[in-house]
């Protein structure tokens, strides 16, 4: 379990776009909110991480399955709506907002830079969706010798038995799995 000291908290695509595919009530938020409560009540930093593309599209690669299809249907810029974070975890001012132009929070993004400055070796990461961003930044980060920490109850993916799988026997090679709660609690 990391410890306050060189800890940052990673909340990430918990923007207008991914959490209205995923969140027909905000009761499925409340942990992300209760996390990011008590990363601010304990002063560790906390780094909001989005994807969004330029205008135009020139970090999409016709090969990219995954957004390819932005190219051609429009959406996901870094101004649109969809791309600003979600106003139930809305960023404080000096919180940083990192850019991401592919599926982990590092792909891309200034996050590297940030977590470096801020002398940061243990990340506590949330997001949506497990199988996407949290299980690529979880798989980069430990690559990156950071210490993990999932809290797979603010994890959300649209297949629960895959969330399960990941949790259970995916992210423990790498990472600390943990709940909201159990993490608040180590850090009293």
């Amino acid at each position: 379990m990391s410890t306050k000291q060189n800890t940052a908290f990673l909340i990430m695509d918990l923007q207008n776009g991914i959490v209205s595919r995923f969140a027909d009530n905000m009761e499925v938020l409340q942990p992300f909110r209760e996390a990011l409560d008590a990363a601010r009540a304990n002063d560790i930093p906390v780094i909001f991480v989005r994807v969004g593309f330029n205008e135009g599209y020139p970090e999409v690669s016709p090969r990219n399955k995954a957004f390819s299809a932005f190219t051609k249907h429009g959406g996901m810029t870094i101004h649109d709506e969809a791309t600003q974070i979600h106003e139930f975890v809305k960023p404080l001012p000096g919180e940083p907002v990192v850019t991401k132009f592919r599926i982990s929070a590092f792909a891309g993004s200034n996050l590297e830079v940030i977590l470096r400055a801020k002398q940061i070796e243990n990340l506590v990461i949330c997001g949506i969706s497990t199988s996407g961003v949290v299980l690529s930044t979880v798989r980069e980060a430990a690559d990156k010798d950071y210490a993990v920490t999932v809290l797979k109850d603010a994890c959300l993916d649209a297949d629960p038995e895959v969330h399960r799988v990941l949790t259970e026997k995916v992210f423990p090679r790498q990472a600390e799995v943990t709940t909201v709660q159990e993490w608040i609690s180590s850090l009293a």
